[in-house]
């Protein structure tokens, strides 16, 4: 049984840490911050649910919150599942004819839905949508190695726009189109900053499956909290970032030199990791500024 002197205590600290929250929640208000969502943040459930309560709070108090999705391991959960075995060539799907509708299937069909249904659970707020959607992605091929595996051409904001305008949130699954009509998996990383470029965001947020951006990477000691563009191109030309981080950090450079005011780099594995980085004076993860 807590003593009176306890439940004042806990009262003080709730209290602190909405008061501490007060500056940012102004701060923040009415911009809009696209979040790179993936990794285990989507895979486990638990996490799941607590990312889908941190987009609500954002968008009641007043942010104006985007998600961008990839789904990597489940496309090749179902390739294997309908007897494709995947392959890829410099670390990119290879994606067929077969394959694409596979991707679409993953993506549109199955992580899309299930993301859009976890946020509206908690009110009627969040849209699925594809980059098919209104001309929303629009792409060119990147390799005729990989097949349908498009890189970013042109992001039309319209109905992104339309939807914030209507204080819903935007869920984008990664899929394109060229000037044809063809399909094309695209990578998430990418496409997430190429959106922020688009809004003009005032945040980009990446959610990974590290804690943020290591100096000297598989080091855990060597954690940066803070860089700039000029620090994050010379890890990558020092061969310092580990490949699957290296199109997060080319986004990050491109967004940031392209009007979007902060990226940071954030460990999605950790609970309420959206809420700790906007809410509180310490922050986690890695800040990126132009």
């Amino acid at each position: 049984m807590t003593t009176m002197d306890e439940r004042v205590r806990d009262a003080g600290a709730k209290a602190r840490i909405l008061a501490e929250a007060l500056p940012y929640i102004r701060e923040f208000s009415g911009r809009t911050v696209v979040v790179k969502y993936g990794g285990h943040a989507m895979e486990r459930p638990e996490l799941a649910e607590l990312f889908a309560t941190d987009v609500v709070l954002m968008r009641l108090v007043g942010i104006n919150p985007v998600v961008v999705h990839g789904g990597g391991p489940q496309i090749t959960d179902l390739m294997r599942r309908l007897g494709k075995e995947p392959e890829f060539v410099d670390g990119r799907r290879v994606t067929d004819t077969e394959t694409v509708d596979i991707v679409r299937m993953a993506l549109v069909g199955k992580v899309n839905r299930e993301i859009v249904a976890s946020i509206n659970r908690h009110g009627s707020y969040a849209v699925g949508l594809s980059g098919e959607d209104a001309g929303l992605l629009r792409v060119e091929q990147r390799d005729p190695r990989l097949g349908y595996v498009g890189e970013v051409r042109e992001i039309d904001p319209t109905i992104v726009l339309r939807l914030l305008r209507e204080e819903l949130i935007p869920v984008i699954a990664t899929v394109g189109v060229d000037d044809s009509g063809q399909a094309y998996n695209v990578n998430a990383d990418t496409v997430a900053g190429a959106v922020a470029e688009a809004l003009h965001a005032e945040k980009l947020v990446y959610l990974t499956d590290v804690a943020g951006v290591y100096e000297d990477w598989p080091d855990e000691e060597s954690l940066i909290s803070r860089v700039d563009v000029a620090g994050l191109e010379r890890l990558i030309a020092a061969g310092k970032v580990s490949e699957g981080m290296i199109p997060k950090l080319e986004s990050c450079i491109s967004a940031l030199r392209n009007g979007v005011r902060r990226a940071h780099v954030l460990d999605g594995r950790l609970p309420h990791a959206l809420l700790l980085e906007f809410f509180t004076r310490e922050g986690v993860g890695t800040m990126v500024h132009p």
